[in-house]
């Protein structure tokens, strides 16, 4: 089992820790509910006819419990990775295997591990989610700065989590649920 940090609350860390927390990984979610989500009222959410951005946080996050994720109501201060990587908050520091950073249009704490940036500032990952920084995934308007949605986002968190999940098992991962036996 894994245990993976998730740095923001938004569609995209959401999506992630609800994904391996699923699996049965030790997730832990730093994040105030400060996403751009609580101003937002979505139309093109595929599977839902329209919900308010608020409304779909209280769901994501109800969801992520449900299968053993933490959520913490707390601010990431500080990262640092020596063979382990360690986030640091107001009331502790945590550990962690992975890495996954959500951090909207001025990823702070991405830059502070020296990831690779592109001429306009966008964090470059690979099409795994993956920064240059082992271990380390950036999903969310950090990489996507002008073309950001909530459900690509969301899309970006969950092959972020499928690409953890794959490389703890070392083979390629579905995640594919089935609906319940009558």
């Amino acid at each position: 089992m894994a245990r993976v940090i998730v740095v923001g609350d938004g569609p995209g860390g959401m999506s992630a820790a609800l994904f391996l927390a699923k699996n049965g990984h030790e997730v832990t979610v730093f994040g105030q509910d400060k996403t751009a989500m609580n101003f937002a009222y979505l139309y093109n959410y595929l599977g839902i006819p329209e919900i308010a951005g608020t409304e779909l946080q209280e769901i994501a996050h109800q969801q992520v419990r449900r299968f053993g994720g933490e959520i913490r109501e707390e601010e990431a201060k500080s990262i640092a990775i020596d063979g382990v990587i360690e986030v640091t908050t107001e009331t502790g520091s945590f550990q962690s295997d992975y890495l996954i950073l959500t951090e909207g249009k001025n990823p702070i704490l991405a830059r502070s591990l020296g990831v690779e940036e592109d001429e306009a500032g966008a964090i470059v990952v690979d099409r795994d989610m993956r920064s240059s920084v082992e271990n380390v995934y950036v999903v969310g308007r950090s990489v996507r700065p002008t073309r950001s949605q909530a459900i690509i986002s969301a899309g970006a968190g969950a092959v972020a989590a499928v690409d953890i999940l794959a490389r703890e098992a070392g083979e390629d991962v579905q995640d594919w649920d089935t609906p319940p036996k009558e």
